[in-house]
């Protein structure tokens, strides 16, 4: 794609990276105007000559496949926060374009290994793109990390990752290192809280149920399976006993011989609960629906998911009445319980988009956010805004940002200091928060 100079102020909501991709489209939203709201940064003025240069902003999610309920939220999220920067930064300097890519493509209909390499190169080969907001899946963030790592290095920003191994090395958790960052200098954070506290509370919530036993299932994926490993740890230090513990078949027509054995495991019965680690993409509905049909509703056997599968896709995949009952874990606090900067997003993206029911919206404005504060900590601190290591910089330099999320600070391995894990249940066809945990 070509650099433009000097650009009309325009958003460029793209459905997928290139046809041969073969990703399918997410639908760009009306453009009307978005009602004024305070935004947690101040905007400068513009500036009378105009702008002097273009800076680019991509996302890479992805848009084709069940993940797209969740992805358009943030992608609609991302676009909304620069609107109400009238696109532009640095007193009017700077104009801001974004691209929202497809990582997925429609032969596997989920995000696409070849795509997301794809479309980290393609970011890296563009020296207009200053910032790149993704990805969804740890397992894409584990590919794209050193590729953009190496070319600024060009700051990374997810609103979903949560493999404790993209920012931890610890020899402990699964998928880390430091040799996703070859030039020795950090360059991937997250404002989302990781899977070593997810997998942590869900245990002792599935114990809080009165659970004494649970099966683990993953979809052998970076993300389901790093979760499901810390629930396991978790649930053995705590006394919950693990009756089982192996990985799917994302592709399998049905699960009806797994729920049957599982239905046996636990002494000739059936175990307490299920946890499952997975993405609602690598088949979550059917197994649930397997799963009731072998044993029963789920407060019978309980069935306990992270966020991966709290989605309205995963509802909808399986029916309401067979996902009656369902648990799934979300990091941060309701929509409804965020603090006023947070509800006045909220307020704004349902004057422009519709009902808001998607938690992940949030924290693409959230990824945005911090984005566009980055760019204008560097033009305030005389820097160039189109130098990649400076955004970098100023990104790993945030500290008490008062954000949609509340006031928080990235660490120095780029993770977020917000803590927090609410529970969902599925009721009457929706999920609904049951509480919210430390």
């Amino acid at each position: 794609m070509s650099k433009r100079l000097f650009a009309v102020l325009s958003l460029l909501v793209i459905a997928s990276v290139l046809a041969a991709c073969g990703g399918g489209g997410a639908t760009e939203a009306p453009a009307t105007e978005a009602p004024a709201t305070e935004a947690p940064m101040t905007e400068a003025p513009a500036t009378e000559a105009g702008p002097v240069g273009t800076l680019k902003i991509v996302s890479s999610l992805p848009m084709t496949g069940s993940s797209l309920t969740q992805t358009q939220t943030i992608v609609n999220a991302m676009q909304l926060r620069l609107e109400q920067a009238n696109y532009s930064a640095c007193g009017g300097k700077y104009t801001l374009e974004y691209e929202a890519w497809d990582d997925a493509s429609a032969a596997l209909g989920k995000w696409d290994p070849a795509v997301e390499t794809e479309n980290a190169n393609k970011a890296a080969a563009d020296p207009a793109i200053v910032a790149y907001l993704g990805t969804f899946n740890s397992g894409a963030a584990k590919l794209s990390i050193p590729i953009l790592n190496a070319a600024g290095p060009l700051v990374m920003i997810s609103p979903a990752n949560t493999n404790p191994g993209l920012t931890k090395a610890d020899k402990d958790l699964p998928g880390v290192t430091d040799s996703y960052y070859p030039t020795g200098t950090r360059s991937y954070a997250r404002v989302v809280a990781a899977d070593d506290i997810q997998g942590k509370v869900a245990a002792n919530f599935v114990k809080s149920l009165g659970a004494t036993t649970v099966y683990i299932l993953d979809d052998q994926e970076l993300y389901g399976k790093g979760v499901a490993d810390v629930f396991e740890a978790t649930a053995k230090e705590i006394g919950l006993t693990v009756v089982g513990h192996e990985g799917i078949d994302p592709k399998a027509a049905d699960y009806k011989a797994l729920m049957t054995k599982i239905s046996t495991s636990n002494a000739g019965g059936p175990p307490d609960a299920i946890y499952v680690g997975m993405v609602v993409d690598n088949n979550a509905s059917q197994l649930l629906k397997d799963k009731v049909a072998i044993m029963g509703d789920n407060e019978t056997v309980k069935f306990v998911g992270p966020d991966g599968i709290q989605t309205q896709a995963f509802i909808d995949g399986a029916g309401a009445d067979v996902a009656e009952g369902v648990y799934a874990s979300v990091a941060g606090v309701p929509l409804s319980e965020l603090p006023d900067s947070g509800k006045q997003f909220v307020k704004d993206y349902e004057a422009k988009f519709g009902p808001l029911t998607e938690p992940y919206a949030v924290y693409g404005y959230e990824a945005m956010n911090v984005a566009l504060r980055a760019i204008e900590d560097v033009c305030a601190a005389g820097g160039d805004p189109t130098d990649r290591a400076a955004i970098n910089a100023a990104v790993f330099a945030i500290k008490d940002f008062a954000g949609a999320l509340g006031t928080w600070s990235f660490d120095a391995n780029g993770d977020t200091s917000l803590t927090d894990m609410t529970f969902y249940q599925v009721k009457g066809g929706k999920y609904e928060s049951v509480g919210t945990f430390k």
